[in-house]
């Protein structure tokens, strides 16, 4: 093969990165966009593999892939030659220009240990690259900077058939136990207002709803998680019981389902008026009908979620 067409194995070689990272860099921040073949297989050049060397050389010394990403290459050899802060000159906030912060402990390498972790079933390894990130980012850090992307590259790994249904369900089951962990000690059951976080009807996949639970409870909201699947008539008798002031939804997929629009019609009719209905997920977008029809928030991302989970704290306690 030309040396000027690469095949992802030997990018994999010569940039240090694992294949899943520039999977995920090319498709979520548009890092580099490599030539297809006949056969729909990555084909990059030498211009793809310098810039992939100076972002994975960026991102170790604690930049974030989302800034650098969208920068021109030679604003990265520049960068990367002179060590300059990527915040400070780019209307960020200055940081420090102290010792980098260490390869294994970079945002991304964690969320490259707990990918290598899921991809080869190794619970032990995963447990132990979470409370890695924990100790190094911080509860809330870890969940915005490891356990989200990592559930978000779990989706897309398995959409593209990379991985199986047993993969996503094994991280699943890890993210589910370590998510409980990690927010009882922020859990505030007697002082908070409640939030019911669970998945609609036809929706299978728990991570994001997980995810919004334990981001919640960080946020000093009583909990109650429903866990996955659930029709409407239960999501509403569970959250008139308890009292919530808001029910939290995740829609990650499929992205089509006809039968939807009907289950958040009901649970709208059968919720109080005065209970907000949140709705975020990869797949929420393709309702964005139906949210605004029933007078849905929704949300952007983990971060919007969070920003959306103060205001309504704050709404309360107006009332």
């Amino acid at each position: 093969m030309n040396r000027s067409h690469n095949a992802i194995k030997a990018v994999v070689q010569r940039t240090g990165l694992s294949a899943h990272v520039i999977r995920i860099w090319e498709k979520r921040y548009g890092a580099v966009e490599p030539e297809r073949t006949a056969t729909n297989r990555r084909l990059y050049s030498e211009a793809h593999i310098e810039r992939l060397t100076l972002l994975r050389q960026l991102t170790q010394a604690g930049q974030s892939i989302g800034v650098v990403a969208k920068l021109p290459t030679e604003a990265l050899r520049n960068l990367a030659s002179q060590g300059l802060d990527v915040a400070a000159n780019h209307g960020g906030t200055t940081r420090s220009k102290g010792k980098p912060e260490p390869a294994q402990d970079s945002p991304q390498a964690l969320l490259e240990s707990c990918l290598d972790a899921v991809k080869a079933l190794d619970a032990s390894a995963l447990e132990g690259a979470l409370r890695r990130a924990e100790l190094v980012l911080g509860g809330q850090g870890m969940l915005l900077r490891v356990a989200a992307p990592l559930a978000q590259s779990i989706g897309d790994f398995w959409r593209a058939g990379e991985i199986t249904a047993a993969h996503e369900h094994f991280c699943s089951a890890i993210l589910k136990t370590w998510l409980a962990q990690a927010a009882r000690p922020f859990a505030a059951a007697s002082a908070g207002p409640v939030i019911v976080v669970t998945t609609p009807a036809g929706q299978l996949h728990e991570m994001g709803a997980l995810l919004v639970a334990a981001l919640a409870a960080n946020l000093g909201w009583s909990v109650l998680y429903l866990g996955a699947n659930l029709p409407a008539a239960e999501i509403a008798g569970a959250a008139k019981q308890n009292h919530a002031q808001v029910v939290a939804l995740s829609l990650v997929y499929p992205e089509d389902d006809t039968q939807l629009e009907g289950e958040l019609t009901r649970l709208r009719k059968w919720l109080p008026l005065e209970v907000h209905i949140m709705i975020g997920g990869r797949a929420s977008s393709a309702y964005s009908g139906i949210c605004r029809k029933i007078g849905a928030l929704q949300t952007e991302s983990l971060i919007h979620t969070g920003e959306q989970l103060d205001a309504l704290r704050r709404l309360q306690k107006t009332l």
